[in-house]
């Protein structure tokens, strides 16, 4: 390993960065190096905005994964290099907004019932019935399961959070079959090597596997069944400020997001045009 990317690591360990987010933003920022075979000290804006330029018209990269480019290239030339004047130069693609792919119940119940695997089959019911993430469920540790309090405890979500997330019934006593033929001991959902948990390659692996099965011609990932827990739980009458911290998201705006998918507030919004006296016709 070389001095620049030791220095780099240890300027994002200390600042308390996810394991995740540095290994990203190293893997950026060397590739940046890679497609011009010099180190990043000797590269300068012009370089930078010809990559980016590569990114978007070759590569045909997402708007999401070249922002995070730009911010490990940022981090990288302010903090690490000591020059953040060349941030200006790095601007962020201005995102698409989308709205997200969701399941109806009749779908959710189709894609819950397709997995012959009860781990598998358990873990699309986590994803649902609690609304985590992806990285979330895989760091699940039994312990994290409060059966008294009806409760997950999610330690360490994303930001660096712990919070805690709702456990159904059914996710319960489900999970106490689990329990009793898998009887995981560190895990709640170990990989092939007991010692480490599964990866969230393998469980978006599942979603597609299930999906197919079930026969759903919508394209279905963890995400899927975070994003349909958030919008029937709004359907349900819940109120957004408990679904925002149900999900721990860290801004309103990020949860109202769901305000646009779901038909219930357009259902209960009357027009202006119904207020007025008929006219004659």
């Amino acid at each position: 390993m070389t001095r620049l990317r030791q220095k780099f690591i240890e300027d994002l360990e200390v600042r308390n960065y996810a394991s995740s987010t540095i290994q990203a933003y190293v893997r950026h920022v060397a590739a940046f190096a890679a497609h011009y075979s010099r180190s990043p000290e000797r590269l300068g804006p012009e370089q930078i905005r010809r990559y980016q330029l590569h990114l978007v018209r070759e590569r045909r990269l997402a708007a999401t994964t070249i922002a995070q480019v730009v911010s490990g290239l940022r981090f990288f030339y302010e903090t690490t290099l000591g020059r953040p004047w060349i941030s200006k130069h790095i601007p962020y693609p201005r995102r698409e907004r989308r709205l997200p792919v969701v399941l109806s119940r009749a779908e959710a119940a189709a894609l819950l019932a397709a997995p012959g695997n009860l781990k598998h089959r358990l873990m699309l019911m986590t994803l649902y019935g609690s609304g985590l993430r992806v990285s979330e469920l895989v760091a699940l540790q039994a312990a994290d399961i409060d059966s008294q309090r009806q409760l997950i405890r999610v330690r360490q979500g994303k930001g660096r959070r712990d919070r805690e997330a709702l456990l159904p019934v059914r996710l319960l006593e489900s999970l106490r079959v689990y329990w009793k033929a898998a009887q995981p001991v560190d895990w709640l959902f170990p990989g092939r090597d007991p010692q480490r948990h599964i990866t969230t390659r393998s469980v978006r692996l599942v979603c597609e596997q299930a999906a197919e099965k079930a026969k759903l011609s919508k394209r279905v990932s963890p995400h899927t069944l975070r994003h349909s827990f958030a919008t029937q739980l709004l359907e349900d009458g819940v109120d957004l400020r408990t679904i925002q911290v149900l999900l721990g998201h860290r801004n309103l705006k990020t949860t109202a997001v769901y305000l646009h998918i779901s038909p219930i507030a357009a259902a209960a919004t009357r027009s202006p045009l119904d207020l007025l006296s008929p006219p004659a016709l």
